[in-house]
């Protein structure tokens, strides 16, 4: 009598295993995980716990060296970089997944209704993002970072351009509205082929409602690669907030944050140039992280992987 192991394993837990032989993506998904627990944690114990106001001022404690006090030192005027380090990542990282959630929520609509409609529909709303992603995103982030939300938004609205708070949905409304195209076009693809398969055509022989086989039935069939995409996309988020902030279009002090701290170092950097290193490692760190947790994301969803030894 012969032992058989059958296993009846999910595609998710398919997807972990195979995710897990990726030695980078599982070092870089343990050392992101790590680094978000921290900048979420330690800030919100500082203010709960200390009563501890990072914007605070302490002149006569300008650039001090890496003590134990100030494990990295003190900016420019007075303020732990460590601290500060911390609370800009909160800062970063809330930007890159906020941004990156509703970047996908657009380009999914979008890339949904093209595919599975197709024709004009098809045409108008792939014509349109070919000219999104045509047009120099960089030079147009920096035009629409310079304009005053509270001339844009109606009366109802004015209450998000007032405060410190303004800058941050500037930010995410502009990365937004570059950041969809991605998703649409790959989405667009999948309901191509998705659209023909026999689930698909049952469905529509039984008259249920587009709508529901579009969200019910086919989003959940594609929904690997777009978390590939969208994991992808948020490394360059980080990125796009790092150089609008450096550039003092982004995120306005006294809000830290790891782009504008970069900004703010320039001034000093043969005085005190490690204000400048700190805040770009932490940046390279997780962008670096990022992707190649999205290539291991993407090796895992892969029919076509190959077992790595």
């Amino acid at each position: 009598m012969y032992n058989v192991d059958i296993r009846s394993d999910s595609p998710w837990q398919i997807a972990w295993r195979r995710f897990k032989k990726h030695k980078l993506a599982s070092y870089s998904l343990i050392l992101l995980a790590l680094l978000s627990f921290i900048v979420i944690m330690v800030p919100w114990i500082l203010e709960m716990g200390f009563h501890y106001d990072s914007n605070v001022t302490r002149i006569h404690e300008r650039f001090l060296p890496i003590s134990w006090q100030h494990l990295l030192g003190t900016d420019d005027l007075g303020r732990d970089v460590l601290v500060r380090i911390f609370y800009g990542g909160r800062i970063s990282l809330a930007i890159a997944l906020i941004s990156a959630f509703f970047s996908l929520s657009i380009g999914l609509a979008i890339g949904a209704w093209a595919g599975y409609y197709g024709g004009i529909v098809d045409t108008l709303l792939m014509r349109f993002t070919d000219a999104m992603l045509s047009l120099p995103q960089l030079p147009l982030m920096i035009l629409l970072a310079a304009i005053d939300l509270q001339k844009v938004f109606p009366p109802a609205l004015s209450f998000l351009a007032r405060g410190h708070t303004a800058s941050m949905i500037k930010l995410m409304i502009i990365v937004v509205f570059f950041g969809w195209m991605t998703v649409a076009r790959l989405v667009r693809g999948e309901f191509l082929s998705l659209k023909e398969w026999e689930f698909v055509q049952a469905a529509k022989g039984i008259g249920v409602d587009n709508q529901k086989i579009i969200w019910r039935h086919m989003v959940p069939n594609c929904i690997a690669p777009i978390i590939v995409a969208t994991t992808l996309s948020m490394g360059s988020i980080i990125l796009y907030e790092a150089v609008l902030s450096f550039l003092g279009l982004g995120v306005q002090p006294p809000i830290p944050s790891w782009g504008n701290m970069l900004n703010n170092a320039q001034e000093y950097i043969r005085l005190a140039p490690l204000l400048a290193f700190f805040p770009g490692f932490f940046i390279l760190i997780t962008v670096v992280s990022i992707n190649f947790i999205g290539d291991g994301l993407r090796d895992a969803f892969d029919p076509q992987f190959v077992n790595r030894k």
